[in-house]
């Protein structure tokens, strides 16, 4: 493989995908291309820019021009660009609406243009919706609940309709949610880190009960690369993993590693105008592949706390306390 482009790669789940891939393909160009927006950060990749490993294109996936021209003679187009944060998209949502839908919609036909060989589009497993009991395979409709998930629908659909159309070789990722380290404190985990870190409280949406599965960033790349290996053009492949916990257990689960009272530490806060109480998906066919989940919250959350203790500076605010390190990190 000569050319890899990957979008979205300074911010945090594409910059996962750059370091994976460039320890696998060390013989491989990596371009990435990325509008920096605030959940972007240059440290994420610059060790790899001064290596000379990869190159930046700064530009708006929406532009057709410089999409062609970031594309021209790629062996790879890895799509991780996206406006991701759920709250947000409440008050922003033409703006989610701009970037994954008619920034995907520039992306495919410039890839379609530039005769790219395969394309990996990363979607979420939030397009299926709010799942109560079971778990939902890649055959399910798509019933998605908010903006955020609806601009990830409409994406899919684009892309169903260029493999319908036009043969583009894409094949479509939806995980659960990714965790890891470099995630902007706007998700949950690095939210309530830096919370605790800066000995404020953690703010819990209506009662806490809502449950979501906990992915790491290292298995989604190993996923993604097994995909580019094996994975068959057109089809869709749920990444997953048992990891399930409530928002009010991981609050607990953070105020552990902190040596903090959850009774003083969580706080209760209005809910958002929806928030799914459940997603659950299936993955049998990434599994027939040989993939499978390696980490697991519990075991890596001491670890990441540690990281946002020792990256603090990164994300911190002005007048914000002292931060307090992990008891059991």
């Amino acid at each position: 493989m000569k050319k890899i482009v990957i979008t979205g790669g300074a911010g945090f789940i594409g910059s996962h995908i750059v370091d994976h891939f460039v320890e696998q393909y060390p013989d491989a160009q990596i371009t990435v291309l990325d509008k920096m927006t605030y959940a972007a950060d240059i440290q994420n990749i610059l060790h790899h820019i001064e290596n000379k490993r990869i190159k930046l294109c700064v530009h708006d996936v929406r532009n057709l021009d410089k999409c062609l021209e970031t594309l021209d003679g790629a062996d790879l187009l890895i799509h991780a660009a996206a406006e991701s944060h759920v709250d947000n998209s409440f008050g922003n949502s033409l703006e989610f609406s701009k970037t994954n839908v008619l920034g995907t919609h520039a992306l495919m036909e410039a890839a379609l243009k530039a005769s790219v060989p395969r394309i990996l589009h990363i979607s979420t497993d939030e397009v299926y919706g709010e799942i109560l009991e079971g778990r939902v395979d890649e055959s399910a409709r798509l019933q998605p609940t908010n903006p955020y998930s609806a601009s990830k629908a409409a994406a899919d659909m684009i892309i169903s309709g260029y493999r319908q159309s036009f043969n583009l070789p894409v094949i479509t990722v939806r995980s659960n949610n990714i965790f890891g380290v470099r995630q902007f404190p706007e998700k949950i985990l690095p939210k309530f880190l830096m919370l605790m870190m800066t000995g404020q409280k953690l703010t819990i949406h209506g009662t806490g009960e809502n449950k979501r599965h906990f992915l790491a960033a290292q298995d989604l790349c190993a996923a993604l690369d097994l995909l580019v290996q094996k994975g068959e053009i057109g089809e869709i492949y749920n990444i997953g993993t048992t990891d399930e916990y409530k928002n009010i257990e991981v609050a607990h689960m953070i105020c552990d590693i902190f040596g903090k009272d959850p009774e003083e530490f969580i706080t209760y806060i209005e809910d958002r105008p929806f928030n799914d109480a459940r997603y659950a998906i299936s993955w049998d066919p990434i599994t027939a592949l040989g993939w499978a989940p390696k980490h697991f919250l519990k075991d890596e959350l001491g670890n990441l706390a540690r990281w946002y203790a020792e990256n603090f500076e990164r994300y911190a605010e002005e007048g914000q306390s002292k931060v307090q390190q992990p008891k059991a990190a």
